[in-house]
């Protein structure tokens, strides 16, 4: 991948291999959010999913996550402007809103630990949803 495509090529024109080195790695689109069925609100919790290794904040089998989990989101260009859930932090979102990467992104700074020094991903923040129980009782103040 030659030269700085985070910062000048559209999302739409980038290849398989830049849109997945875009991502981050905070972990945060892993992390279970209810929807407040009277306000339509999103509302954080600290429940992850079952494929998120927590310690590392990076999907434990991503290749098929699929197969594992039926419901995850394959992130695409044309799917970026309908989803509402990711946040502000997200290279997706900044990217698409037009807004530079992070200083502790590792496209810009070079070290994938710098997210986590940053406190900027979810690792060793949450629970797995193969442990937690309700949902609802494990909402939290503001997101991860």
């Amino acid at each position: 991948m030659a030269g700085k495509f985070w910062e000048d090529t559209p999302l739409h024109k980038l290849d398989r291999a830049q849109w997945e080195a875009l991502c981050d790695g905070c972990g945060k689109c892993c992390v279970h959010k209810l929807e407040d069925e009277e306000t339509g609100e999103l509302l954080p919790t600290n429940v992850s999913c079952r494929l998120l290794d927590r310690e590392t904040a990076q999907c434990s089998n991503y290749k098929h996550r699929h197969a594992f989990v039926a419901e995850c989101v394959r992130l695409t260009p044309a799917k970026l402007a309908q989803i509402d859930w990711l946040p502000g932090s997200c290279a997706y979102r900044l990217r698409e809103d037009g807004k530079p990467l992070p200083d502790w992104h590792y496209l810009v700074c070079g070290d994938r630990q710098a997210i986590h020094r940053a406190g900027m991903s979810v690792r060793g923040r949450t629970i797995s949803e193969d442990d937690a129980g309700e949902l609802e009782h494990h909402l939290i103040d503001r997101e991860l």
